[in-house]
C-alpha cells in the first residue's frame, strides 16, 4: 500500500476553514495516531536517507513536530527556525510575504557550521513562502540546503515551483488537489 493511501484516512478535512472555499487539512488526527505518526516519520526518514544530512531544520510550529522526530530517526540534530522574538540570543532573520502582510523567521546562526547539510521539514507545503525564507536564512548562516520534506503538498498553490526556483527540491508524502 502506498504511503499516501495509509496516511490520508488519518488526516481530517475541515471544509470552509479558515474561510469559505478552503479545505483545511488537519493533521492533529494524524498526530494523535501512534501508528500513523510513526509511519509518517519512517516514510520521511526513508526520503531523507537518499542523501547525506547533518541536521534537520523545522519551521515553527508544526515543522518542530516532524522535524524533531525526523532528526531523531536520522541521528542528527534539530535546528529550530523560530517566529520573530522567540529566541533569547542574537539572531539573524528573514522576512517573507503572507497573504495579508509579512512574517519573519529567525535563527541562532551559531547552530550552523559552514557547509552543514541541512534538510528542511514541515507539515504542509502551500505557497512555499515560509520554506523559501527558511532556506535563504539557513544559507545566510552557512548551511547547504537543497531538499525539503513535507507531509502534505497542495500543488495548485505553487509552493513546489517556488522552492525549485530557490534551488530546493520538495518532496511530500501526500498531495491534495485544491486548497
Amino acid at each position: 500500500m502506498a504511503i499516501a493511501d495509509e496516511l490520508e484516512p488519518l488526516i481530517r478535512t475541515v471544509p470552509d476553514f479558515p474561510k469559505s472555499g478552503i479545505q483545511f487539512r488537519d493533521i492533529t488526527t494524524l498526530l494523535a495516531s501512534g501508528p500513523g505518526l510513526a509511519r509518517t516519520v519512517d516514510a520521511l526518514a526513508d526520503h531523507a536517507r537518499q542523501a547525506p544530512v547533518d541536521a534537520v531544520a523545522g519551521m515553527e510550529a508544526r515543522g518542530f513536530i516532524f522535524g524533531t522526530a525526523l532528526a531523531i530517526a536520522l541521528g542528527v540534530g534539530f535546528i529550530p527556525l523560530r517566529k520573530a522574538g522567540k529566541l533569547p540570543v542574537a539572531t539573524i532573520g528573514e522576512d517573507y510575504a503572507l497573504e495579508y502582510g509579512t512574517a519573519r523567521l529567525e535563527l541562532d546562526p551559531t547552530l550552523i557550521t559552514p557547509g552543514m547539510r541541512v534538510l528542511m521539514a514541515d507539515d504542509l507545503l502551500a505557497t512555499g513562502g515560509t520554506a523559501a525564507a527558511g532556506a535563504k536564512l539557513l544559507r545566510r548562516a552557512g548551511a547547504e540546503v537543497d531538499r525539503a520534506l513535507f507531509v502534505i503538498d497542495l500543488p495548485e498553490l505553487g509552493g513546489g515551483q517556488v522552492l525549485a526556483e530557490a534551488g530546493v527540491t520538495a518532496t511530500a508524502l501526500i498531495s491534495y488537489q485544491g486548497h
